[in-house]
C-alpha cells in the first residue's frame, strides 16, 4: 500500500471551520469572508480564500433544473382553445399564470377576445377594449388602441 504525503498546513486552516459554516449559512463571496477571517487574525491573501470557497461553494443540481418554455410556446399555449391543450402544456401555463398576474391578466383578455370572435359577440368590443387598455399590458393596449381608432372599420366587417 503506498501511503500519499499530507497535506501541507496551511494559514487557512485555522479558518476553515468558520468557512464552511459561513458558505453553508450562504454566504458565498470571498471578499466578505476574507474581510470576516482578516479580522479574527488571519494574514494570508484573498486568492487562497477565493480558491477554498469556489471549492466548496453549492453547485445547483443540474438535473433538477426545469427548461423553462419559450415565449413562443406560451404564446401558443394562451392562443390555443384550452381544450386543446395536452394535459402537460396545461399545467405548465397554469403554473405561469398562477406566478405573473401581468400574464394571467393577458391570457384572460385574449381568451375573452377569442371568445368574442367565435361566438360573434361583437357587441362586447367597447367592454373588451376598455379592459385592455385598463390592463396597461402594452401589446394588448396598442391592440386595443389600433382597434378604437379603426372602430368604424372594425364594426362594419
Amino acid at each position: 500500500m503506498i501511503v500519499g504525503q499530507k497535506p501541507r498546513p496551511s494559514s487557512l486552516d485555522p479558518f476553515k471551520a468558520h468557512l464552511l459554516r459561513r458558505i453553508s449559512e450562504g454566504c458565498s463571496k470571498a471578499t466578505v469572508l476574507h474581510r470576516e477571517i482578516t479580522a479574527q487574525g488571519f494574514n494570508g491573501g484573498y486568492g487562497i480564500v477565493r480558491a477554498f470557497v469556489e471549492q466548496h461553494r453549492a453547485r445547483p443540481d443540474l438535473s433538477v433544473m426545469v427548461k423553462l418554455p419559450s415565449v413562443r410556446e406560451v404564446t401558443g399555449w394562451i392562443c390555443r382553445h384550452p381544450d386543446h391543450l395536452v394535459e402537460r402544456d396545461s399545467d405548465r401555463l397554469r403554473a405561469l399564470l398562477d406566478r405573473c398576474p401581468e400574464l394571467a391578466t393577458a391570457a384572460d383578455l385574449v381568451r375573452s377576445f377569442a371568445g368574442m370572435l367565435t361566438n360573434l359577440r361583437g357587441n362586447q368590443l367597447s367592454v373588451w377594449i376598455t379592459a385592455a387598455q385598463q390592463a396597461a399590458l402594452p401589446g394588448l393596449t396598442g391592440f386595443a388602441t389600433g382597434l378604437t381608432n379603426d372602430l368604424d372599420a372594425v364594426t362594419a366587417a
